[in-house]
């Protein structure tokens, strides 16, 4: 495995389950997803893939079950750390240039191997530097909010639709972020309507619909 991520690391989910308005979203859910690998969560609206996202983000508890980042429980451990989110709103501060953004996402993690320059150049957003947020495209507000996740160090993205507002470049420009990331060591998790042009090696699925 590439030296940037070099430490063996695991997340692991143990009989989770999840209601939401007391409907039964999913139960006695299991994975295991270790370096190198992409967790694909599948199915139709609705089905939960968005709440089991917030779960294992902590952004809320599950049901039932436990979810463990190197044998521990999440809170007990670096697990916050190492997890970085884009969930469906792009994260970004509309009132704030792209470098503002982009120094406000660093100070709150450690730095990754792209400087803000060169993260802007791989995104294709170079010479935006100064430009207010929200005058740029949602296109490109979807590849800023990518670029966070090059200028941080975190082992394991989580990525809610990522490529939602992309056209074509951009699905590929994302498919080749996350090729590069999971080649160094890294982890993804994500939820997608789109066909995953990465080898069936790296992925695993689950798809949440048949709980219904």
């Amino acid at each position: 495995m590439p030296d940037h991520f070099s430490t063996r690391q695991s997340l692991q989910a143990r009989n989770l389950s999840c209601f939401r308005d007391d409907r039964l979203l999913f139960e006695g859910l299991d994975f295991t997803l270790e370096n190198s690998q992409v967790l694909l969560l599948e199915g139709k609206n609705g089905s939960g893939k968005t709440s089991l996202l917030r779960i294992i983000c902590g952004f809320r508890e599950q049901d039932d079950g436990e979810i463990l980042w190197c044998g521990n429980a999440i809170e007990d451990s670096d697990f916050f750390a190492q997890m970085a989110y884009v969930g469906h709103l792009d994260g970004v501060k509309k009132e704030l240039t792209v470098t503002e953004n982009l120094k406000t996402a660093l100070a709150l993690g450690r730095p990754g191997k792209y400087s803000l320059d060169q993260a802007l150049e791989k995104v294709h957003l170079a010479g935006y530097d100064n430009s207010l947020v929200q005058s740029l495209s949602a296109g490109q507000k979807r590849r800023l909010s990518l670029a966070r996740l090059l200028i941080s160090s975190n082992t394991l993205w989580i990525l809610d639709e990522p490529f939602t507002s992309l056209d074509k470049d951009g699905i590929s420009l994302i498919e080749s972020l996350m090729h590069e990331h999971i080649t160094a060591g890294g982890m993804i998790i994500l939820t997608s309507h789109h066909d995953l042009v990465l080898h069936e090696s790296y992925v695993q699925k689950i798809n949440l619909s048949p709980c219904h």
